[in-house]
């Protein structure tokens, strides 16, 4: 991009919610998050480099400050009842409703790390390679984080190997499958 790096900042506003989303379950917290972090990107933009993966930067950045967040808190905060996660999206209003509501419940007992690791590499489309370097890890540690997660969410939603799902968000489907163009069913 030959123009200032600024202007390319807004075309990533919606995957930077949706991954805050992912991290905090929580939106209005994840609004609070994507502001700091573009606050952060505005003011440090002299050391982005043009020319490579400005939604990389970014991620990392909002990465960064969720957990340096988490450090500050100390603490997280229970979803027992799965409020929070139930009001991430509006549940689909068809068969795949029970589910994305099994979806939503398995996800959020993941850890962190693999919960990172399906967004990113599953529904953000980065590469292992992106991610890896994203998360300061080797891309092994992100392969199998992403392996593992997604073994746990066959687990927890108990899916057999190539058991069709009826799923209306290509991105969910795309972190439970691994297929990045997986097709919505």
């Amino acid at each position: 991009m030959s123009g200032d790096p600024r202007d390319e900042i807004v075309e990533h506003l919606p995957a930077l919610r949706a991954f805050a989303l992912s991290l905090t379950r929580n939106g209005a917290l994840a609004d609070d998050m994507v502001q700091d972090s573009l606050v952060k990107a505005w003011t440090k933009i002299d050391s982005y480099q043009p020319g490579t993966n400005m939604r990389a930067w970014l991620f990392t950045i909002l990465r960064n400050t969720y957990y340096s967040n988490r450090r500050k808190a100390g603490r997280e905060v229970a979803d027992v009842d799965g409020i929070y996660t139930a009001s991430l999206s509006e549940k689909p209003a068809h068969d795949g409703r029970l589910q994305m509501t099994d979806f939503h419940a398995a996800f959020a007992k993941l850890n962190d790390e693999q919960r990172e690791a399906l967004i990113l590499v599953g529904a953000s489309g980065f590469s292992y390679e992106e991610a890896a370097n994203m998360c300061g890890v080797a891309v092994g540690t992100i392969k199998s984080r992403t392996n593992r997660a997604r073994a746990r969410l066959a687990q927890l939603m108990h899916l057999d190997m190539g058991e069709a799902l009826e799923m209306t968000d290509g991105a969910t489907l795309a972190v439970i499958s691994g297929n990045r163009t997986a097709s919505v069913g």
